[in-house]
């Protein structure tokens, strides 16, 4: 991918880019950029904790979302057909994980807004409007991601995360790899301005959302460097060389994706590890941990009645 000038922001390079693709299809669509933009965010930030700080920017979120909801209707579907004629037909033992721990994690999910280079990965709509991208793609692209990763030495690479629910399994997939980890905040400029500190250079940033983590990638992108991006239906890919497709809000989504992201990076690049089991990537492993306790209070409490402590 071409890189474009350093003084565009990643908001006008998405508005380019989404009208050239569609110019260049004869179908040029009659939805407001400004508004595309808008509520492709939208469906990042509302995912997020609110802040009880900010009343106003808590509104504004409210007013974006309610504006992805109606663009849904107007964005279009892709066929079925066209996406099936695109995907190769595998069996299950050539998948990452079996189909089924796709499924269960959410993987799958997409948003309500659609954006023009993540139309050809959307499989069908649900009846409540969310996008739905296909497995088989998502398994595809989690190997190219892989392997293109396994490339560069971890003092090469950083991932960023800014959403909450990546924290754990990023910080994980950053001890067991050695590849440096930047959650809740990424300190803008320290990849550009040599005058800093804790500036330093790296040859590639794993984006999580590029609507949360634009910091990094409008830092990555200054220094023309690569890409490594993790998009949803609602993100645009502006920028990266490689991207992994799939849901980056949902805890259990991203606990797969690093998951298999560790499990890929350790085994090509040779790294002695022990990588936890998958339930421990995705909460299920808390989860279980958690009705334990609740069960064995309730029998706890049942035996105190009963005896009439």
């Amino acid at each position: 991918m071409l890189r474009k000038k350093k003084e565009e922001t990643i908001e006008d390079m998405e508005t380019k880019k989404e009208l050239s693709e569609e110019a260049g299809k004869g179908k040029l669509k009659e939805i407001p950029k400004e508004e595309l933009i808008e509520a492709a965010e939208a469906e990042s930030l509302i995912t997020e904790i609110p802040s009880v700080a900010n009343e106003s920017l808590n509104e504004k979120r409210k007013k974006l979302f309610e504006k992805a909801k109606k663009l849904a209707d107007k964005i279009q579907k892709t066929k079925t057909e066209e996406l099936k004629e695109k995907v190769k037909v595998k069996k299950k033992s050539d998948t990452l994980l079996p189909l089924d721990e796709y499924v269960k994690s959410g993987i799958y999910l997409g948003t309500r807004v659609v954006t023009p280079n993540m139309r050809q990965y959307v499989y069908r709509r649900r009846a409540d409007g969310l996008a739905i991208l296909n497995t088989d793609t998502i398994d595809e692209k989690l190997k190219e991601g892989i392997e293109y990763l396994s490339k560069f030495t971890p003092d090469n690479v950083i991932v960023a995360c800014k959403r909450q629910a990546g924290w754990k399994v990023a910080e994980k997939f950053s001890q067991l790899t050695g590849i440096r980890a930047f959650t809740k905040k990424y300190p803008a400029g320290i990849l550009t301005n040599v005058t800093l500190p804790d500036f330093f250079e790296t040859e590639l940033v794993i984006i999580a959302d590029s609507w949360l983590d634009k910091n990094a990638l409008h830092d990555i992108l200054k220094v023309n460097k690569q890409v490594l991006m993790i998009c949803d239906t609602n993100n645009f890919g502006v920028g990266a060389n490689k991207i992994i497709i799939g849901n980056n809000k949902s805890p259990k989504s991203l606990g797969v994706i690093f998951y298999l992201l560790t499990r890929g990076y350790c085994k090509a690049r040779g790294i002695e590890c022990n990588i936890p089991d998958l339930e421990w990537w995705t909460g299920e492993l808390e989860e279980k941990e958690a009705v334990k306790k609740s069960i064995k209070k309730v029998e706890e409490e049942g035996k105190g009645a009963e005896f009439g402590v």
